[in-house]
């Protein structure tokens, strides 16, 4: 068994490569859930839906989020009518949220959900959240603390980030899944996808008994660099480390896991600034055959570390 963390794009580009070559069933992505909101009377999933979407061979490869062929009809009619539409759904991905609502109001949890949605579209690893209860990521700017959303996709990341707050990490728990795989004796090692680090990855360890458990686990972790030359493929993660006083190198994301990973994969454009244990390759996956030349070097340096 591996588990998998991840968040946005990137993570889930290398959760796909991972779910593709290995036997099914021996594979859990544990998915940030921080992004998640209310909008327009519907409960949100960016991260969990990026990679179901991903798994099953539906996503928009180019955009990176939502599904391929997508229309947006609906939102039209929507802002014909006065109302936002400053998030996009798309008419198909609204199904999605539309069931979800549904289900979560009839007291299912995200983790029930999620799985049923994941066995319908034919995925045959495993996919959770990292938590059922209520986790939102803020960011707080000079001008204000906001909603993640509202940063990221109505003001496009424009606002200098001075912190993050994961409101509610403090009182949630682990969803199941993910608290028993972490004790389980078959559980073989743990990857951290390319995610952004501070918007994707921290949430995840700010829930309780995740980052102490990987402090004190006896099987490898490494993590994959999510910037390459200094930069991110997608999203402010190099945008984010500036404001944050940070340089966006590798040695800042080695310094930011320290102590929770064996070794990090970095790629050949940062060579220079690697810091302490690293695997050097080419991280851009560009395409499916990228995403699984990658996972499989991920699961060997993964590998290399258990035999260390």
């Amino acid at each position: 068994m591996i588990l998998a963390f991840a968040g946005g794009v990137g993570g889930a580009r290398l959760a796909n490569g991972l779910a593709r070559i290995l036997p099914a069933g021996s594979l859990t992505v544990a998915v940030n859930t921080g992004d998640d909101f209310e909008h327009l009377g519907l409960h949100i999933s960016p991260d969990p839906d990026t990679v179901l979407y991903t798994l099953a061979g539906l996503n928009d490869a180019e955009r990176g989020w939502g599904l391929a062929g997508e229309t947006f009809a609906c939102m039209a009619a929507v802002k014909r009518l006065g109302g936002e539409d400053w998030f996009a759904l798309g008419d198909r991905d609204l199904a999605t949220h539309i069931e979800r609502t549904r289900r979560l109001a009839t007291g299912e949890t995200l983790s029930q959900i999620t799985a049923d949605f994941a066995a319908r579209l034919g995925i045959n690893q495993a996919i959770i959240p990292v938590t059922d209860d209520r986790l939102r990521t803020l960011v707080r700017t000079p001008a204000g603390e906001l909603s993640f959303q509202d940063y990221f996709v109505r003001q496009r990341c424009e606002p200098a980030v001075t912190a993050l707050v994961f409101d509610g990490a403090e009182t949630a728990t682990p969803s199941p899944a993910l608290a028993t795989l972490m004790q389980s004796p078959e559980l073989q090692g743990v990857i951290i996808c390319p995610s952004n680090p501070f918007l994707s990855i921290d949430p995840i360890l700010a829930v309780p008994g995740i980052r102490d458990w990987l402090r004190r686990r006896r099987i490898p972790c490494i993590a994959v660099s999510p910037l390459i030359g200094g930069k991110a493929v997608k999203g402010p993660a190099a945008k984010m480390m500036a404001e944050l006083d940070l340089e966006a190198t590798p040695r800042a994301i080695a310094e930011h896991y320290l102590g929770l990973i064996d070794g990090l994969i970095i790629d050949r454009a940062d060579t220079l600034q690697a810091l302490g244990e690293c695997h050097i390759t080419d991280t851009l996956m560009r395409n499916i055959e990228g995403q699984e030349r990658l996972a499989r070097e991920s699961l060997n340096y993964l590998e290399r570390q258990r035999r260390a």
